[in-house]
């Protein structure tokens, strides 16, 4: 109110002075949208995730920094579904979740099974629905005989005492969701493997992904630096400050600039269908 009051100036000069003062104000206010709509997105429509093991290699690498869309599973409204991609997982989506033993910790797999899929590994090979998967993106680095090689007649339990309800869910898999040798995908639920089959703690070892369990699907590495799974999974602040050290000395030699940006794409149905499953089990070939 002051300028009004105090001696009038020419409109000339009146008009660029408050025409400077409406662009301020429209920069700060630029600003702090831009900024809201960082922090809404990077919340609500996408996620930063890092890969800390070798469960799903080589698709996804240990130091892999990825970008989840969260928008691409969310349930859909009567409007929102003809309006926003929505989907269902399906078949070769590469998943990110949390883990159904402890949800306060987030595993990356990839969809094998969907609702009333049938699912069984018979010597590292697996069938759903009685037809054997090409998978390309598999990896057996633990050489043959190691791991779960058959599925579920011959399952390994896997013990971990900080995680007492990882055994209560295989157990709860495979003694009500198993008829005629296979697992059945119950309704609103899913099975999930990591592409590093013999190294990777999926669902043969914990049962199934609730459809409320996950997240979005990885669509980019934004940046990869190599690292070790301890690097990635320390949480003093020793093991911090070294971590933080270590990248100082060699973001330019251990940054795996070939991964940089590099979209990451699910399989789609991998099913040969002229390869039945076998009349002896055993006689199938990895």
């Amino acid at each position: 109110m002051a300028e009004h009051t105090a001696t009038v100036q020419p409109a000339q000069t009146a008009r660029p002075a408050e025409a400077k003062r409406d662009q301020t104000r429209n920069t700060i206010a630029e600003w702090v949208v831009t900024i809201l709509l960082l922090l809404f997105g990077t919340t609500t429509l996408v996620q930063a995730f890092v890969i800390p093991t070798g469960s799903m290699e080589d698709t996804l690498l240990i130091g892999d920094h990825l970008l989840v869309d969260k928008l691409a599973y969310s349930p859909s409204g009567s409007f929102s579904k003809y309006i926003l991609p929505y989907e269902e997982p399906k078949h070769g989506d590469i998943i990110v979740f949390r883990y159904p033993a402890d949800i306060s910790q987030t595993f990356v797999k990839r969809v094998i099974g969907v609702p009333g899929d049938h699912i069984k590994v018979v010597d590292r090979v697996v069938y759903r629905n009685g037809v054997r998967l090409n998978e390309p993106y598999v990896f057996h680095k633990l050489g043959y005989g190691a791991g779960i090689g058959t599925f579920p007649a011959e399952p390994q339990p896997y013990a971990d005492p900080q995680h007492p309800a990882q055994g209560v869910l295989q157990q709860d898999m495979l003694q009500h969701h198993v008829t005629n040798g296979e697992v059945v995908v119950p309704p609103g639920e899913y099975f999930a493997m990591g592409d590093n089959r013999e190294n990777s703690l999926d669902s043969r070892y914990w049962g199934f992904v609730p459809r409320d369990y996950i997240i979005g699907k990885p669509v980019l590495i934004y940046w990869s630096y190599k690292a070790s799974t301890e690097d990635l999974a320390g949480s003093s602040v020793n093991s911090l400050f070294s971590h933080a050290t270590d990248l100082m000395a060699h973001f330019f030699t251990r940054t795996r600039w070939n991964r940089t940006f590099k979209v990451i794409r699910g399989y789609p149905d991998a099913q040969l269908p002229d390869h039945p499953v076998a009349d002896n089990p055993g006689s199938a070939n990895p």
